[in-house]
């Protein structure tokens, strides 16, 4: 029997077919950084204090500076205070500036922002300031949950509906739900949007990937995850863009969605997974599928081959109690999970403090897209060369140790905090590249969707737990970056312990995997004998 390797090598393994595919699966990789605008830019924290507009009624010709200066307390270094104010007093305005105002309070009447950077923000809108400051970081963190229940509740239901169901139905929520941030009423129906996005794109994220890896031949099979990634990294730009260009966070969210909305009317095109269909037993589905891609890229389908595939299922569906009883298949999931949760954790931490390194906040986001986009490239020629493991392994390796030089930088050389942290989150993001090319092919066809959606979780929960590590910044700031530089660190020692996949076939089952690592045992043993013979 030919595997699918080989009847993808008659049919193009990177034609006109898998090139559309790819291109339709990655266009929505820009959706995750447009959404992404409103937790970095439209929560940034901008210069307020209370609204003390009643005092206008008592003498309207007041300046704006003497109305502050009756009304606010400054704190010790002259600066207005954010979250109190003078208490209202039925005083005329001689005896106020007089004998002035002493009793204290909280912003009775709401706050007043300052609009010379932002016109409106989440912020601004729905007033998350003093005791709702923390409600910033539930934002936050209900986004990242919801990616995180995406990954498992997608994961199982590709594996009864399908790569290509799982896929379209995360696709389409995510498309509407993404579009209607703009029009959240209440900072409430913001966060249920915010959850639902998030949960279509965990789903999406899982399927779409392995939906494309799967079509597509051993030479090309890094182009899916890489590929994505450049799409996301330019959708970085766009956002410093157009977050720069307008002010107002509502018109930005449309703006930057609506593009998306072109997936509602291909989305029923992109084609089920082939080799999924086959190892379901629905040999007919796959061959009508590989007769349409062999015509979409011009190539003769002999009927020799499409009769190897029509036989017999061989093994069973992989259940998730495989995967963790094989050692070797269950120590690659540990290892690449643990590896994932670290680098989501680096990620999403750098990412969310993106206004925290004291430059501008465009022009620092502007540059953490610009310089992933020839790294994600980069990769591509990276994982090819060096191989899955090396290049996991090195890049890894080189992210952590940036990310903990900053430990030794002054808060006084934004520049250099600036550069360490973006050239520290290239590296992690190129590793998370890596990762999702290199987990898909760790795990059988049979287990692959299941290892898929186990692996995925850890970097959900990294990405989870990303916003409360930042706010123990606030006791000292190098902690976030001491435990996510340091569990970094770790994994990428522990990666050494994973295989090499590099140029090998995608293996359906796990007996397979088995019969392929016998036989190298066999071959490694063989070459010692041979070696310790030739020294006697």
């Amino acid at each position: 029997m030919a595997d699918f390797s080989e009847i993808l090598l008659v049919i193009g393994d990177f034609g006109l077919f898998q090139k559309l595919l790819l291109v339709a699966l990655c266009f929505p990789a820009m959706m995750m950084p447009f959404q992404n605008y409103s937790l970095i830019f439209t929560h940034a924290g901008f210069p307020r204090h209370c609204n003390t507009d009643w005092i206008l009624k008592v003498s309207p010709n007041l300046t704006r500076e003497e109305q502050l200066n009756l009304t606010v307390p400054r704190k010790p270094d002259g600066s207005l205070q954010s979250c109190e104010m003078f208490m209202p007093v039925d005083w005329d305005i001689e005896d106020i500036r007089q004998y002035g105002l002493n009793q204290t309070t909280s912003c009775l009447h709401g706050w007043q922002f300052d609009t010379s950077v932002f016109k409106t923000t989440v912020v601004s809108d729905f007033e998350l300031v003093c005791d709702r400051a923390s409600f910033l970081g539930i934002a936050q963190t209900i986004g990242l949950s919801g990616i995180l229940f995406g990954s498992l509740i997608f994961g199982p239901l590709a594996k009864s509906l399908g790569r290509k169901r799982a896929t379209q139905i995360s696709l389409i929520i995510m498309a509407v739900f993404t579009l209607t941030t703009g029009f959240a009423p209440t900072f409430y129906g913001y966060l249920m949007i915010q959850f639902i996005v998030g949960f279509s794109y965990g789903g999406y994220r899982v399927n779409s990937l392995i939906l494309a890896t799967e079509w597509i031949g051993v030479t090309k099979r890094s182009l899916p995850s890489c590929i994505s990634q450049v799409v996301n990294s330019l959708a970085q730009c766009i956002v410093a863009g157009v977050g720069y260009a307008i002010r107002d966070w509502r018109t930005v969210q449309l703006i930057l969605t609506s593009p998306l909305l072109l997936v509602l009317f291909y989305v029923w095109l992109i084609p089920e997974s082939a080799r999924w269909l086959h190892d379901c037993g629905e040999t007919e589905e796959a061959e009508k599928l590989i007769r349409k891609a062999a015509a979409v890229n011009k190539r003769p389908v002999p009927d020799n081959i499409l009769g190897k595939i029509n036989i017999e299922r061989r093994g069973n569906r992989g259940e998730i109690k495989d995967l963790i009883a094989s050692p070797h298949l269950r120590k690659s999931l540990l290892v690449i999970s643990f590896a994932w949760f670290s680098l989501n954790l680096s990620y999403s931490c750098l990412t969310l403090n993106v206004g925290n390194f004291g430059l501008d906040i465009f022009l620092t986001q502007l540059i953490f897209g610009l310089t992933e986009i020839p790294g994600h490239i980069l990769c591509i020629w990276l994982v090819e060369i060096m191989g899955r493991k090396h290049s996991f392994t090195v890049t890894i390796l080189i992210g952590a140790t940036l990310c903990l030089l900053i430990v030794a930088v002054p808060l006084d050389k934004p520049h250099i905090i600036t550069a360490l942290a973006t050239s520290g989150r290239v590296c992690t993001t190129w590793a998370v590249t890596i990762c999702t090319v290199y987990v898909q092919e760790l795990f059988p066809t049979s287990l692959r969707q299941a290892a898929m959606g186990l692996a995925s979780i850890a970097p959900r929960v990294g990405g989870l737990l990303s916003p409360m590590l930042n706010l123990l910044g606030m006791y000292y700031s190098n902690i976030p970056i001491l435990v996510f530089g340091g569990l970094t660190l770790v994994s990428g020692i522990l990666s050494c312990l994973l295989p090499e996949t590099r140029g090998k076939d995608l293996p359906d089952h796990s007996e397979e995997m088995d019969r392929r690592r016998d036989t190298n045992d066999t071959q490694i043993n063989e070459t010692c004998d041979d070696v310790k013979s030739t020294k006697l």
